[in-house]
């Protein structure tokens, strides 16, 4: 199962980097009416929340600067943002950064059980499963916010 979760973490980074790659950028910053964020957000959370779930930032890793959560948590919002934001640019390319560290983590690392549950999950491997499924559903958003986006600007 390791080396499948493994492999999800490639692919599943693979298409959210491809998903970006195909939208034009100015959209990253325009935030559809009816959701809470917009793109250069979500963007920033996947890689914050996956740094929190498989590196247990900020505490134990040092690859993204701490004021990253208070940008990027759980319950953030771009009209918070000062200027200190990161550019769409550095998220991506610390996202590909990441997708390598990720792959470097040990097989034997993900039958670890957790010191503590974290939402009924137990193990390294059922929290790496939550990061990927977590990922997987802001690809979603990105998708469908970049489609809404599309269509209000035909409309305009």
């Amino acid at each position: 199962m390791n080396n499948i979760t493994l492999k999800h973490f490639e692919m599943t980074r693979r298409f959210f980097l491809r998903k970006l790659e195909a939208i034009d950028s100015h959209l990253f910053h325009i935030q559809p009416e009816g959701f809470n964020n917009n793109i250069h957000w979500h963007i920033g959370h996947v890689l914050t929340v996956t740094e929190q779930f498989m590196f247990s930032f900020p505490k134990k890793t040092q690859h993204l600067p701490e004021a990253y959560v208070s940008y990027f948590g759980n319950g953030t919002k771009p009209a918070d943002w000062d200027a200190g934001v990161p550019s769409v640019q550095t998220l991506i390319e610390q996202l590909k950064e990441q997708v390598s560290r990720l792959q470097a983590i040990p097989v034997e690392q993900f039958n670890e059980t957790l010191k503590k549950p974290f939402l009924g999950l137990e193990s390294f491997g059922e929290l790496a499963n939550m990061a990927l499924f977590h990922e997987a559903h802001h690809l979603g958003q990105i998708h469908t916010m970049s489609r809404v986006i599309g269509l209000t600007e035909v409309k305009n």
